[in-house]
């Protein structure tokens, strides 16, 4: 079985949030850690703290194309530009765009077709994007995943925040459930132990999974942990999903561990 984890961060400066380790994380370190859990591939989201984490990312999947392939990201108040869009993701080790938008001008302009330029560009080149962004933004996701149905997005965190435990994820759990109605929408279980209230095997997020599975499927959703801010190893967060879900198991375990988020970056 292929395992692949759909989000790790690397970043070379020292300006990482409290939620995340406040040591640079290198690519180094991070081929010693997959190594020792067991993990063959990682889809880097460099740091959007770091203004050189995009450079640093690209370099670490140049160097290692079998381990590291990148998700990129660039500042959403450029001009519009749609051939800078292709001509960024042309970098070698470059799969996709990855975008953090919660600053009120971002929902803003997700709101009012500001960022359209950006989505008609990953349409015309089937580009995978991922994303994380509230709820109340959820209906323009849709809107959005609908117009462009060539841009295959990827929702990070099965769209929790880094302060969100269980009990306030299961209480609003369907309206993230619902972005399952688009066929070019597919969730990262990533970051799960995050949000458990309880030690390995984490029994207060199973239900989570359970539905999340249930509404994507094995194909769109992508097992990963945020590893830089995880609460626990990167074996018991593998262990999480190879063993202590007994619902998940066969092809639809390869899919969720490693086929899936594979397939959608297009990531050969």
């Amino acid at each position: 079985m292929l395992i692949v984890d759909s989000q790790i961060h690397l970043w070379t400066g020292d300006q990482a949030p409290p939620h995340h380790w406040r040591a640079p994380y290198r690519a180094e370190q991070a081929l010693r850690d997959m190594d020792e859990a067991g993990v063959a591939r990682a889809v880097v989201c460099p740091a959007i703290w770091d203004v050189d984490a995009n450079a640093y990312s690209v370099q670490a999947a140049q160097a290692h194309p079998d381990r590291f392939a990148v998700l990129g990201w660039f500042d959403l108040d450029r001009p519009a530009d749609p051939a800078f869009v292709e001509q960024f993701v042309g970098q070698a080790g470059m799969l996709g765009l990855r975008f953090v938008l919660f600053h009120p001008a971002q929902l803003e302009a997700l709101a009012s077709g500001g960022l359209d330029w950006i989505w008609g560009a990953a349409h015309d080149l089937a580009l995978p994007v991922g994303f994380i962004a509230p709820p109340q933004v959820f209906g323009d996701v849709a809107r959005i995943a609908r117009r462009y149905p060539r841009m295959r997005l990827l929702l990070d965190h099965i769209g929790i925040a880094h302060w969100e435990k269980a009990p306030d994820v299961l209480a609003r759990l369907d309206e993230i459930l619902a972005l399952a109605n688009e066929p070019n929408i597919a969730v990262k279980a990533s970051a799960t132990p995050c949000v458990a209230t309880d030690a390995y095997p984490f029994e207060s997020i199973h239900p989570i999974l359970k539905r999340t599975f249930d509404a994507f499927g094995p194909q769109r959703t992508f097992w990963g942990t945020d590893y830089t801010r995880l609460t626990c190893s990167w074996s018991e967060g593998v262990r999480l999903f190879t063993e202590a879900l007994p619902w998940l198991k066969g092809e639809d375990l390869d899919w969720v561990m490693g086929r899936g988020v594979c397939e959608w970056i297009g990531w050969r």
